[in-house]
């Protein structure tokens, strides 16, 4: 929490992640011509963000792509506002309304788990472990553009839409998120007001990106493609925090998450 205090400090770090608010998934072009700064400057903001963990990285080709990352904004809301009453957090009250008025669409996260690729990609295809840590199971080849059934809850998920998009073993999967119908609403307890709006939106994508980090594994999630105001999006940004730790525990002592 810290490095994440330092790096907030400074405020054209801050207008970094106000730009990448505004729109996220941005490159290092994109960033240098909206801001009145020199690429070298931009370029060490964006490092000494990435370290303290406020943004992560992907690539789309030969272009790096910079999201902001919601897992330390997060934790500072947890740690400084839910712990304490509000009028004692005042002075962190501003930055968690800006946060909070212009919603991003898209929804990025870096852990960073005590694994191999070879088991982290395991984990994230084999139902024996998904099972476990998410409570899914997927019925599919894992081919790029086969299709995909998801089983949660007893409840099964099939379509034309729901497909693999990427699948390189060990380095990159990518697929599109499931179908809202009304037998996975009912499993999952989903009342009819919330379906519908779920049902109202455009589908979305999930991409896992897995890179060697020394010992460990770094792995980066992508969920993008929501609509503005998303529903999807709020549900899909509470559950992810909590499902990546789970993977990681159970990746590093055999045991889920409660």
């Amino acid at each position: 929490m810290d490095e994440v205090f330092k790096a907030l400090a400074d405020p054209s770090r801050r207008q970094l992640l106000d730009v990448l608010n505004e729109r996220n998934g941005q490159t290092l072009r994109e960033l240098c011509a909206g801001l009145d700064m020199a690429r070298q400057s931009v370029s060490k903001h964006l490092a000494v963000l990435e370290a303290a963990g406020l943004i992560t990285t992907t690539r789309r080709g030969r272009e790096k792509l910079h999201h902001l990352d919601a897992a330390p904004i997060n934790a500072i809301a947890e740690r400084w506002m839910t712990r304490y009453d509000r009028r004692r957090a005042g002075a962190l009250a501003d930055l968690k309304r800006a946060l909070e008025s212009t919603p991003m669409n898209d929804f990025a996260y870096t852990t960073y788990i005590n694994t191999t690729p070879e088991k982290l990609w395991q984990a994230l295809t084999d139902p024996a472990f998904t099972s476990q840590y998410w409570g899914v199971s997927f019925e599919t080849d894992w081919k790029k553009g086969s299709p995909m059934t998801w089983v949660e809850s007893g409840a099964k998920t099939a379509g034309p839409e729901q497909v693999v998009l990427e699948s390189e073993p060990f380095r990159r999967l990518s697929y599109t998120w499931h179908t809202f119908t009304a037998d996975w609403a009912k499993a999952n307890g989903i009342d009819e007001e919330t379906l519908s709006k779920l049902q109202g939106e455009s589908r979305t994508k999930v991409t896992f990106t897995i890179e060697p980090h020394g010992e460990m594994v770094k792995l980066t999630v992508l969920h993008d493609g929501f609509d503005t105001g998303s529903t999807a999006r709020e549900m899909c940004s509470q559950g992810w925090p909590a499902l990546l730790s789970s993977l990681k525990t159970l990746l590093e002592t055999g045991a889920p998450l409660p």
